[in-house]
């Protein structure tokens, strides 16, 4: 007698849960690293790179500059964080259509929209705070970039070209805190240079952005194309060499060793340029500027060298004694 064997159901494995909902089901358990990722502590170099920018047209450092320094990268730090958490809120419901920015801490669950709206309050009293410590006269930018980024927040971002130069204004507005901090007067040059800089790299996102995900998820990106973005990285590129290479020449407070700072600088610079050029357009990159910057290695190195050696001409420049007491020993 022949039987037919039973099959046997095979166990199934369930769908992994939509993070989204996990908001609602436990949201008093929130962890401070998610506070941590909604501030974005990976772009605050942003702020430890441009508002010191204007030490380089300092002639004598002192501890009452580097002090107001230091605050006022404090300042925009906090300025910034309270921008990423109101923008994050703001575009919560179209950041969970994005195959990465649905992981953010908002738009993923992981913080609920009242617990940010808290943590966006302390964030802005103790910016209040820190800004009472000190005359509006040495910190008008501060409110000026929280002001501009509330207008890009909720119309300018949408509206092609103008979302690039927005962003880069806040750089703008960095360098200008950073020169009222040091009193001194402010370099066309390397404001110049610092715009087609910022515009390199915001330009290089819109281009990374748009090969990778399309138009779809960000409306001003229907106003660019592939093209059109590699046309204006080539122009701004060219434009932040010159501009910087003019900056060295003319502004910056180097005396006698302008010439040894230009030839020093002037092949890093381009190197670092065209690999930049090159991640963006041969590899796809430029996502995230701050992290491309900071993560690949031929940048970095280039980087390393060049202050290195743009660091020792800049100190013989401002203490003439020491480069007497190094060629002696020389």
């Amino acid at each position: 007698m022949s039987t037919v064997p039973r099959t046997v159901a095979q166990p199934t494995t369930p769908p992994l849960p939509d993070p989204l909902p996990l908001s609602a089901t436990a949201p008093g358990r929130i962890r401070l690293r998610a506070l941590m990722t909604l501030v974005r502590p990976g772009q605050w170099p942003k702020n430890l790179i441009a508002v010191p920018l204007p030490l380089l047209d300092t002639a004598s450092w002192s501890v009452g500059t580097l002090g107001r320094i230091g605050w006022s990268v404090v300042a925009f730090v906090l300025a910034s964080s309270l921008v990423y958490v109101f923008n994050d809120i703001a575009d919560r419901h179209r950041d969970r259509e994005h195959p990465v920015k649905r992981l953010r801490p908002i738009a993923s669950g992981r913080v609920g929209v009242t617990t940010a709206r808290l943590f966006a309050v302390t964030l802005a009293v103790l910016l209040a705070g820190l800004l009472a410590t000190q005359p509006f006269t040495l910190w008008w930018p501060v409110p000026l970039y929280l002001l501009l980024n509330v207008a890009y927040s909720r119309r300018l971002k949408h509206v092609p070209l103008v979302d690039v130069f927005v962003v880069a204004a806040g750089f703008q507005l960095r360098l200008a805190q950073g020169y009222l901090a040091t009193g001194e007067p402010v370099s066309g040059w390397l404001l110049a240079c610092a715009l087609a800089g910022c515009l390199l790299l915001i330009l290089g996102k819109r281009r990374h952005e748009l090969g990778a995900y399309g138009g779809t998820h960000r409306p001003a990106l229907r106003g660019y194309s592939i093209p059109f973005l590699e046309l204006l990285l080539g122009f701004n590129c060219l434009l932040a060499v010159t501009t910087f290479l003019l900056y060295l020449q003319q502004d910056a407070l180097l005396g006698p060793y302008t010439s040894a700072a230009m030839l020093v600088s002037l092949p890093a610079v381009l190197f670092g340029a065209f690999r930049y050029l090159q991640l963006v357009i041969v590899h796809r990159d430029g996502g995230d500027p701050v992290r491309t910057l900071l993560r690949d290695r031929p940048l970095v190195g280039t980087a390393a060298v060049c202050l290195a050696l743009f660091g020792v001409i800049l100190a013989a420049a401002r203490y003439p004694v020491l480069a007497e007491l190094v060629a002696k020993v020389v």
